[in-house]
C-alpha cells in the first residue's frame, strides 16, 4: 500500500517530537503532581515588588494578568513572587517577547528572568540564582547579592553583595546588547514573538536549566540551595504563561 506523501511527511514530524520530548524527558527526576503557581485568572500566588512604588503597590499595571497570561509591560523594575518557599522541584515555564523596551534599558538586548532560590529582604534584585532571559543569552546564569554557584567548568562564582555575577550558559557565542539580539553560533530561543519553554531542575544544591528541550546551564553547590521564586520587569516586555512546579520524589 503506497502511503501519501503528505502523511509520511506527518509522521516524520510527529517521530521528530516524540523523539524531542523523550530527550527532555530523560533528563527530569520522578515528580510529583504539579502545583499551579500560576492558575491563568489571577496573581493569588505571588506577591508584587516594584523599585519605585514598593510591596503590593503596582498602580500601573506593570503586572496584569490578561486571556490566561501575565503581561510584564516592562516600565518599571521589578516582579512578581512566590508566598512560598520551594525546595527540590521541577519547574516549567513559557515566555515570549513583546515589543517595548524602556529606559534604562530602551533600544536594549529585551530583558528578564526567573530568579529561585530568593532569600532575605526584598529589594531590586535579592540573594538568589537567576534563570536569565535575554535575547542572544536566555540560559546564563546570575548570582544576585551573595548567591553562588559552580559553574560546568568547576569554577564557583560569587554575587557581590548589591550586585551580580554572570555565567554563561553553555556553547553560547558572542552577545551583544542590542534589541532583537540572536546568538549567531547556538541560539536556543525560537523567532521573536513565539513562546519558548523553560524548564528548571532544583535537586538539593544541583540545578540545570533547559531551554526549549535543550540544556542550557548546569551548577552545583547552589547557594542558597532554596527559597521563593520569582519573575523579573526588567526593561523589557515580556509574557508568562503555564507556570508549574513538580515536587522531585524522594
Amino acid at each position: 500500500m503506497r502511503i501519501p506523501v503528505h502523511h509520511f511527511v506527518r509522521l516524520l514530524a510527529s517521530l521528530a517530537l516524540a523523539t524531542v520530548a523523550f530527550a527532555t524527558s530523560s533528563e527530569i527526576p520522578p515528580h510529583g503532581t504539579a502545583i499551579a503557581l500560576f492558575d491563568g485568572r489571577d496573581l493569588t500566588n505571588f506577591d508584587i515588588l516594584l523599585k519605585e512604588h514598593g510591596l503590593n503597590n503596582d498602580p500601573d499595571h506593570v503586572f496584569r494578568v490578561e486571556n490566561g497570561v501575565i503581561h510584564v509591560s516592562g516600565k518599571e523594575f521589578g516582579y512578581v513572587i512566590t508566598k512560598q518557599e520551594f525546595a527540590n522541584y521541577y519547574l516549567r515555564a513559557e515566555f515570549k517577547w513583546g515589543e517595548g523596551t524602556y529606559a534604562p534599558r530602551a533600544g536594549h538586548a529585551r530583558d528578564s528572568g526567573i530568579l529561585y532560590h530568593v532569600q532575605g529582604p526584598q529589594k531590586v534584585w535579592p540573594t538568589s540564582v537567576e534563570f536569565q532571559i535575554i535575547e542572544g543569552g536566555t540560559g546564563d546564569f546570575w548570582m544576585t547579592d551573595g548567591g553562588a554557584l559552580t559553574g560546568p567548568n568547576g569554577v564557583r562564582v560569587t554575587g557581590p553583595p548589591g550586585s551580580a555575577l554572570k555565567i554563561d550558559r553553555i556553547g553560547k557565542g558572542p552577545w551583544n546588547d542590542v534589541a532583537g539580539y540572536r546568538d549567531p553560533v547556538g541560539e536556543l530561543e525560537k523567532p521573536h514573538g513565539q513562546w519558548n519553554l523553560l524548564e528548571l531542575v532544583v535537586q538539593r544544591d544541583h540545578v540545570k536549566q533547559f531551554v526549549n528541550g535543550k540544556l542550557a546551564n548546569e551548577g552545583s553547590e547552589a547557594f542558597p540551595s532554596s527559597g521563593k521564586i520569582l519573575f523579573q520587569s526588567e526593561g523589557a516586555e515580556v509574557f508568562f504563561r503555564s507556570i508549574k512546579l513538580y515536587p522531585l520524589k524522594k
